[in-house]
């Protein structure tokens, strides 16, 4: 069995780690990893990882409910999470469109995206894929779909990371930062 980014030395430790590590510890592993396909599925609104019908964002009470960010994967709404900036609702597509891993839209959760669009009551709806070429096509796929909803559909602003100077940004990096640059307020 291989893990992402988990390479031969990592593996060959962790192997003699847990032949070496007390039996409870091993056996408490075992049993962790046994909950997450028993325990663990997905959220029946947005697709993220859940222990009950829902998960914990979409439960909640708290939530701008006239906000949907569609992400490509779980991973992500936790990043976004992390940022503490973003209180709206997720759907989680369930990867990007990739014809070259031989992932086209009807492997992605676009049907229950749209539907929950339709049924819902967003004002906006945030496309939050990667900007790699799979992400972006994934994105220009939805911005289509979606061209019949009333609300707003935007995209993630790119550009260059805070600290870094910009001889040594790329091109298309470069370009794409002033394409979605944004307007200062004017003085008085």
């Amino acid at each position: 069995m291989c893990l992402p980014s988990i390479g031969p030395k990592t593996a060959n430790r962790l192997a003699y780690y847990l032949l070496d590590a007390p039996s409870n510890q091993v056996d408490e592993m075992i049993a962790s990893l046994d909950g997450i396909r028993t325990e663990i599925t997905r959220c029946s609104a947005c697709g993220n990882y859940a222990e009950a019908e829902l998960c914990p964002i979409c439960s909640s009470l708290r939530r701008d409910t006239t906000t949907l960010c569609v992400v490509g994967y779980a991973k992500d709404v936790i990043a976004f999470e992390r940022t503490g900036e973003y209180r709206g609702l997720y759907h989680v597509l369930g990867g990007l469109i990739s014809p070259m891993e031989g992932r086209g839209p009807e492997s992605l959760s676009v049907d229950a995206l749209l539907e929950r669009v339709q049924q819902g009551d967003f004002k906006e709806v945030v496309l939050a894929t990667d900007p790699t070429v799979a992400g972006e096509a994934t994105a220009l796929y939805l911005e289509q779909l979606l061209d019949e909803f009333e609300g707003e559909v935007s995209r993630l602003a790119l550009g260059i990371p805070l600290g870094s100077d910009f001889e040594y940004t790329d091109e298309i990096t470069l370009g794409r930062a002033l394409s979605y640059r944004q307007r200062m307020s004017k003085g008085k």
